[in-house]
């Protein structure tokens, strides 16, 4: 499970997610010196921490690197949200109270994502337990391309780190 990002890494990650591409220190420290007074070493060191946490990737190029995002941000709000829901005692009731804070914007994005993902029993037929009757594939009526939403590359989900920021385990010598 990710721990969530501090407020300065999730400004830095902001960026490096929304740019979705290669990004320098100099790049985020300019753009960041926009809302705030920042040394370009607290900027290089926050994108350092976030390499070595697994958030982003880096290349060399001459002196300095690139960096680049691991995983999306929904990916990493996916994993924060799971994590926070398997916390739970009783999930059902915990999705109950949480719809019931939604926005009508954010309960249409959760409408929206259900019908991509499809019925529960396409989407996940290992949690359906044997007694409830499945439909045939073949008599489910298929959706209209058109009118399906379709996923960006952006938004597609990647991997999240497992435990970003862990540190190894010590071996004895």
């Amino acid at each position: 499970m990710p721990r969530p990002l501090g407020e300065l890494e999730d400004s830095v990650m902001t960026r490096v997610w929304k740019w979705n591409r290669p990004v320098t220190v100099r790049e985020v420290l300019e753009d960041l010196q926009q809302e705030r007074s920042i040394a370009y070493t607290t900027v290089m060191t926050v994108l350092d921490n976030l390499h070595q946490k697994g958030w982003v990737r880096r290349e060399a190029e001459g002196r300095a690197y690139r960096y680049e995002a691991v995983s999306t941000r929904a990916a990493y709000a996916a994993a924060l949200m799971n994590e926070a829901w398997s916390q739970s005692d009783n999930p059902a009731a915990a999705l109950v109270a949480f719809f019931g804070m939604m926005s009508a914007e954010q309960r249409e994005a959760l409408s929206d994502a259900m019908r991509i993902v499809g019925p529960v029993s396409q989407a996940i037929p290992e949690a359906i337990p044997e007694a409830i009757p499945q439909a045939d594939p073949q008599e489910t009526p298929q959706a209209d391309p058109q009118e399906t939403p379709q996923e960006t590359p952006q938004e597609t989900p990647q991997a999240v780190p497992e435990n970003p920021g862990a540190a190894e385990p010590e071996v004895e010598r």
